[in-house]
């Protein structure tokens, strides 16, 4: 049974994804995620870098919207947000994980300017931050990310706890 706390919980996610704050997640909210990021660490769109992170916007999109998008409109609303959640990924974060690691991938090698696989906390709460998480909850989760305290945190720690984020009920 799927608990309203769970529910209440993925629905306050939706707002991370609706970059534009116009009461559905769209594509559009996607590209803008991806442009505020290069803008933030400087990166050119036409960079390597951003052009990974635009593909990595773009396929994250194509899975969400393939998992959320009931109606087939190229929009994803609040409920549909909350039941794709619920429905379709409480019982396999993976899956979600598995979507959005092109993203993911793409948004720490922006923020890995030494390309060595690993971003600082500072510069992953950086990248929070931009994606609409609140600074202190931003400074907060980055910190917890780096588990073995050298200060970098690397994509399977990013991975994993972007799909519990979204996907363990507790």
């Amino acid at each position: 049974m799927v608990s309203s706390e769970y529910e209440r919980r993925i629905a306050g996610r939706f707002a991370t994804f609706d970059q534009d704050g116009n009461g559905y997640i769209d594509r559009a909210d996607f590209s803008v995620a991806a442009k505020a990021l290069l803008a933030e660490f400087g990166t050119a769109a036409r960079s390597d870098k951003g052009q990974a992170l635009y593909v990595g916007a773009e396929a994250f999109w194509q899975g969400m919207a393939g998992i959320a998008d009931r109606d087939g409109d190229q929009r994803i609303t609040r409920e549909e947000f909350i039941n794709g959640a619920v429905k379709r990924l409480r019982d396999n974060p993976d899956r979600f994980a598995e979507i959005a690691r092109p993203f993911l991938h793409a948004a720490l090698a922006v923020a890995d300017p030494d390309g060595d696989g690993a971003a600082t906390v500072e510069d992953t709460a950086r990248v929070l931050r931009i994606l609409g998480v609140a600074q202190e909850i931003a400074d907060t989760a980055a910190t917890a990310l780096d588990t073995d305290g050298d200060g970098r945190i690397g994509e399977e720690e990013v991975v994993s706890a972007f799909a519990r984020y979204f996907t363990v009920p507790e």
